[in-house]
């Protein structure tokens, strides 16, 4: 069932990458940020409140807390380079380099969390390091 959700995730990226790159033509790109996130902002509290999420927050640990927020910093700030990104160069530039975040996520993650790095997910990350180079240094 997880793979639904990772596709939808996937779809709606790359949707995202389309939507953007129109709506930040003319505009500054942290004033587009700040509209994209107050948006995020109302629909995640509202899909919160109406599956009744928000019933948990008096369980969040500290923990919690500054992980989440720390995450939502370093989202804040890809958003704000990937909004200038798609200003100066093209969504088929910007979309490869913006999802070597895959490859580094799984680099990070043997790392930091331990987790077991397999072939078929270093071959994977590998075609996706060979693809955005392909994509982007080819002329």
């Amino acid at each position: 069932m997880w793979w639904i959700y990772a596709l939808l995730s996937a779809f709606f990226a790359a949707l995202t990458a389309i939507l953007a790159k129109v709506g930040v033509k003319g505009v500054d790109s942290d004033l587009a940020t700040a509209v994209r996130t107050s948006v995020i902002l109302v629909l995640a509290w509202g899909i919160a409140y109406f599956r009744g999420s928000t019933q948990h927050l008096p369980t969040l640990s500290r923990t919690n807390l500054l992980f989440l927020g720390l995450s939502g910093i370093a989202t804040g700030l890809s958003w704000v380079c990937y909004f200038r990104a798609l200003q100066l160069g093209e969504v088929a530039q910007v979309a490869p380099v913006d999802k070597l975040s895959v490859a580094l996520a799984i680099g990070l993650a043997v790392v930091f969390l331990g987790e077991k790095l397999t072939i078929q997910t270093a071959v994977g990350a590998g075609l996706i390091l060979a693809g955005t180079l392909v994509l982007v240094l080819w002329k």
